[in-house]
């Protein structure tokens, strides 16, 4: 699967639950939108992210990319209900960083 190196980058700090480290891999004013809920900027999605990690131990496994689309679907496993899940991860990028993430089943 041939993934953006931004993409690939978020996937790994996911899976090491490196928070500072996945926060890096988007733009300063980037957006994320999951589970409801709008995440705006970097500061934002840090906190988002270390709470998600704290909460579900949740790793990523990519398993289909619509290059076109910039769709990842990803297998998330975790300490959730009904875990694992196949998630989509709706991507924006630009100048290698992600501007906007929209998570959705």
């Amino acid at each position: 699967m041939n993934l953006p190196n931004v993409i690939n980058e978020l996937v790994k700090t996911q899976n090491n639950f490196d928070s500072a480290a996945y926060a890096q891999c988007f733009a300063e004013t980037a957006v994320v939108f999951d589970e409801g809920k709008t995440h705006t900027g970097r500061k934002e999605i840090e906190q988002w992210i270390d709470k998600s990690n704290k909460d579900y131990k949740a790793t990523m496994e990519p398993v289909d990319y619509d290059e076109k689309e910039n769709i990842l679907s990803a297998k998330i496993s975790g300490t959730f209900p009904g875990s694992p899940i196949i998630l989509k991860f709706h991507f924006e990028i630009a100048d290698g960083k992600i501007q906007h993430l929209k998570v959705t089943e």
